[in-house]
């Protein structure tokens, strides 16, 4: 007879979400911890982090903070030694955190808006994983689920070397899933579309840009960040068990 356990429950996991302070990150954070998992809060500033943790402790869920900017290695290798310290394992980890600090022509990328794009979105994803996989490789098992972007696959206008380092995301995803699965570590990516986020202001707060993608989405409007939540808590939970390797993409119907 199959076990009626809850397939979404997360009791007794611990959680390191990144760039949770606002938008995607925080409501994924929410939800994790609403499904019982002890979640790590975590951007670059402490205070951000902490005002998250107290709402998931109002709503009767457990939370840490943790500041750590994934752009800096010494931040990454402080994060995990702290973790270790502090949980001795690590359950989950969601790459969230990104940077897009360029909206223009492709031509006129100036490098230190490329640098810290790459280093962000590529390099600290990378070497955060790398983290997360060694111990979790210690522990016999855990996911890891990376927030990429539909832009990584049909390039954004104008957003030239973020969509360029999203692509890699999904690459990264593959190739962390394709040597990481004989560890017992399923890799993920959410690709999500366009969401109503302080970060994809540039594109929602101009009213013909705006305009202009909501004729590609065919459920017509921009996404809630919690409605990005849920991809994840299924890629993260044992309700995918099998899955890995894959991308999940939320996007209203955009790539269709």
């Amino acid at each position: 007879m199959t076990d009626k356990k809850n397939l979404f429950d997360l009791s007794d996991k611990v959680a390191l979400v990144t760039g949770a302070s606002r938008g995607i990150g925080e409501s994924i954070a929410q939800l994790l911890a609403a499904y019982g998992a002890h979640v790590i809060v975590s951007s670059r500033k402490q205070e951000s982090c902490e005002k998250v943790v107290q709402a998931i402790k109002d709503a009767g869920g457990s939370a840490s903070a943790l500041a750590c900017h994934v752009g800096e290695m010494s931040q990454i290798e402080s994060a995990f030694e702290t973790i270790k310290n502090e949980h001795g394992k690590l359950d989950i980890l969601v790459n969230n955190a990104a940077a897009n600090p360029y909206f223009g022509h492709i031509l006129d990328t100036d490098p230190g808006a490329y640098q810290k794009t790459v280093d962000v979105n590529i390099r600290g994803y990378f070497f955060m994983s790398v983290a997360a996989g060694r111990m979790m490789k210690e522990q016999g098992g855990g996911v890891i689920l990376n927030t990429a972007s539909v832009n990584g696959v049909v390039p954004g206008d104008m957003q030239g070397i973020y969509s360029i380092t999203k692509a890699a995301v999904i690459s990264m995803t593959r190739s962390f899933a394709k040597e990481c699965g004989p560890l017992n570590i399923r890799v993920n990516a959410l690709l999500p579309g366009l969401t109503d986020t302080k970060f994809a202001s540039a594109l929602t707060s101009n009213e013909k840009i705006l305009k202009g993608a909501l004729t590609q989405i065919p459920l017509g409007r921009v996404a809630d960040p919690e409605e990005m939540a849920g991809a994840v808590l299924y890629l993260v939970s044992d309700a995918s068990s099998y899955t890995t390797g894959t991308t999940l993409t939320v996007d209203g119907g955009m790539l269709a």
